[in-house]
């Protein structure tokens, strides 16, 4: 039924304000355990029985969960509180503010600023290579809903990729502007960011965030050098789900790196001053770093990965 201000709220109404599954979304359905893009993991709102009084605590316990949710997501409701006493009326704002907090917690708490970094892994070549690079990280979640609403409350799982060590003036230079371009590549909800910038944009996977990845790899970057002599040379950045992201709990990160080209070999007497073996690249680490929501603007607590572990590290 359609209620304006001063109508007095019936239970069934009062109970789809907390728990209705179908838009209009309930507060449990965004806030509590949710499902697909839906869900932050907070404690659900009791309901009430069929024809039993709404006293003002169930009402409060209703405003208290959106103002909590709402200083989270940084958009602004109109919802208040009661006193016992009070007569149980709608508020006029109040559909509005469950429709505006849900569309927030969909498209991944994007005005959140309470969030936090953890760097949770980090893998680097055992040795130098000359042909190809590739390192596969994975970050463990305890269970699907707390992934869910990792990304829901505005985390990300960010890819720091660079290079160890120096081999050759060259191919140190090479790589360490490919993963300077990357910069800070952080995978979201629907889309991922860098904050690098120049090279070759090869392939643009950045629309895509946790939301849109599936168990087979996604490109979600791939960069070209465009230093002379070395524009085959590229970095690129996968990222796959162990399921469907609405029961994923482990996402994997893939780094490949590639300098294809033949490189001329000096012997160890030449004098032109370069190293004698030019195809040798320097060893190259993926690093990641969770950005993750904390318990600093209304969240009961943070939201964070369990477990991290290299999957895979060779070199040719």
């Amino acid at each position: 039924m359609a209620y304006t201000a001063g109508d007095t709220i019936l239970d069934d109404e009062y109970n789809a304000f907390v728990n209705n599954s179908s838009s209009p979304f309930g507060y449990n359905h965004f806030a509590g355990t949710g499902a697909s893009n839906y869900g932050l993991n907070q404690t659900s709102i009791a309901t009430v029985s069929a024809g039993g009084t709404i006293n003002a605590s169930n009402w409060n316990s209703l405003f208290t969960g959106l103002n909590n949710i709402s200083n989270h997501t940084n958009v602004s409701i109109t919802s208040s509180s009661v006193s016992a006493g009070d007569t149980v009326a709608i508020r006029a704002a109040l559909v509005s503010d469950l429709a505006n907090l849900a569309a927030a917690v969909a498209a991944g708490s994007t005005s959140a600023t309470a969030l936090s970094t953890n760097a949770i892994g980090s893998s680097t070549n055992s040795g130098t290579w000359n042909s190809s690079s590739t390192i596969e990280r994975s970050v463990t979640f305890a269970n699907s809903a707390t992934m869910r609403a990792f990304f829901n409350a505005g985390g990300s799982i960010r890819v720091d990729p660079a290079i160890s060590g120096s081999v050759d003036g060259s191919k140190d230079t090479v790589f360490s502007e490919l993963t300077a371009a990357v910069g800070n590549l952080d995978i979201g909800a629907h889309t991922s960011t860098r904050s690098g910038s120049g090279e070759t944009q090869t392939t643009n996977g950045l629309a895509n965030g946790f939301f849109d990845l599936g168990t087979g790899y996604t490109t979600i970057l791939k960069l070209t050098a465009n230093n002379s002599g070395y524009t085959s040379n590229t970095v690129e950045i996968y990222a796959k789900l162990n399921a469907a992201p609405a029961t994923a709990t482990v996402m994997t990160i893939k780094m490949v790196s590639s300098d294809p080209a033949g490189d001329t070999t000096y012997t160890s007497g030449n004098l032109s001053g370069v190293s004698t073996n030019p195809n040798e690249a320097p060893k190259m680490t993926l690093a990641i770093i969770e950005e993750f929501p904390t318990n600093a603007q209304g969240l009961a607590s943070n939201i964070q990965s369990s477990s991290n572990a290299q999957v895979s590290n060779s070199q040719s």
